[in-house]
């Protein structure tokens, strides 16, 4: 396969000529082959050009500018497209080449053809050796399923079966009959939060108990000492009364026994 690069060698337009040395360029750093094709000598080559370059990427007066870029007989794209190819790291996609071994373009590929279709192994696509070796033990991934299913009911039903059964609990001495199921986890659930709620109303009793206890030990405490205080008040108030008596008028009148009189 050649890829053709249609271009125009005394072209008055720069635009046209770095266009066309950016592909010449590019195409060279790649080391891929390409026959250079001058349209402005070669009239054959103008009238190819324009010709097979298709109607809905012609331009609006009809008339094609170089460079434009062929694999042979397949149209591949103008500078425009193949800009955007090289942005993407998809140019030899956009030629129609196979990448070489190694490049980032061949990297991308065979990451986007493992998506696709599953890791390759050996030469050969494990998706598809899987699918021979389904065909040729005779079961297919249909079958497979309507076996899960299948089982998945018959393991269903047993559960049904066995969903009750006896099993002995000690409860104060007593044997019970405890029945296995949903039900079974909601009433020990509920049991266990009564218990809790005994234990801690019998917890509150407790302290109120001994908050009594308490209280009533210091009262006990407080009852000597204030009669002890009552006491001493009954008796300052009766000091304070004998204090307190009225002088008799025998004893005002009672002349005062001078020190002589005394002596005599």
């Amino acid at each position: 396969m050649v890829i053709k690069v249609f271009l125009a060698s005394s072209s008055g337009s720069t635009a046209i000529k770095k266009k066309q040395q950016d592909v010449l360029g590019f195409l060279e750093a790649l080391k891929v082959d390409y026959a250079p094709l001058d349209i402005a000598c070669n009239e054959d080559n103008r009238m190819w050009m324009r010709e097979n370059v298709p109607v809905e990427k012609k331009p609006t007066n009809g008339i094609p500018l170089p460079p434009q870029i062929f694999n042979e007989e397949s149209y591949c794209g103008d500078y425009e497209t193949f800009f955007d190819a090289k942005e993407d790291n998809a140019v030899y996609a956009f030629l129609g080449l196979p990448p070489p071994p190694g490049s980032k373009e061949a990297k991308e590929a065979e990451k986007a053809f493992i998506l696709e279709n599953g890791p390759v192994k050996n030469g050969t696509v494990e998706n598809e050796t899987v699918e021979s070796e389904t065909v040729e033990n005779g079961t297919d991934d249909a079958e497979d399923e309507e076996n899960l299913e299948a089982e998945e009911v018959e393991e269903e039903n047993l559960d049904d079966d066995s969903l009750k059964r006896e099993v002995p609990m000690d409860f104060n001495g007593d044997e019970h009959t405890h029945e296995v199921g949903g039900e079974t986890g909601e009433e020990a659930a509920e049991e266990a939060a009564e218990e809790d709620a005994a234990t801690e109303e019998k917890v509150a009793k407790e302290e109120e108990e001994a908050v009594k206890d308490t209280e009533e030990a210091a009262e006990d405490t407080k009852a000597p000492v204030k009669q002890e205080e009552a006491q001493e008040e009954v008796e300052d108030d009766e000091a304070k009364g004998e204090d307190d008596q009225p002088v008799s008028e025998e004893e005002e009148e009672a002349p005062e026994v001078t020190e002589e009189e005394e002596d005599e």
